[in-house]
């Protein structure tokens, strides 16, 4: 008896899983033996990846202008003038330091412009 006991608590488990996942979204479809079945359809994050790596890449390509249209010490100097302000100022101070990556697309934008 506990054998068929642990047998249906396993199906019960599973029928509760997919349950769970078919109420996120599902799709029908056809099996060859001509049966309907209902599929979990992935959930889709709000904001793409695609849009998201172009947001990081843009905010790098403003820095590395920004970087090389100021010249690196004044560039610093405003950093550091934001550094010694407000909470806020001080992360925006963080987000803004010069990096690798902006470092060296300041370099390429000022070896193109000159």
């Amino acid at each position: 008896m506990t054998g068929k006991q642990l047998e249906f608590d396993q199906r019960v488990t599973q029928l509760t899983k997919k349950h769970q996942k078919l109420n996120r979204g599902y799709r029908a479809t056809m099996r060859s033996d001509g049966l309907v079945v209902m599929k979990p359809q992935r959930v889709r994050s709000a904001i793409p990846a695609r849009v998201l790596i172009l947001a990081v890449l843009g905010f790098f390509a403003f820095k590395a202008f920004l970087l090389a249209h100021l010249g690196a010490t004044t560039y610093q100097n405003r950093v550091d003038s934001l550094n010694a302000g407000t909470s806020v100022e001080k992360a925006g101070a963080w987000i803004m330091q010069i990096d690798p990556v902006s470092d060296f697309l300041a370099l390429q934008i000022n070896k193109l412009r000159f």
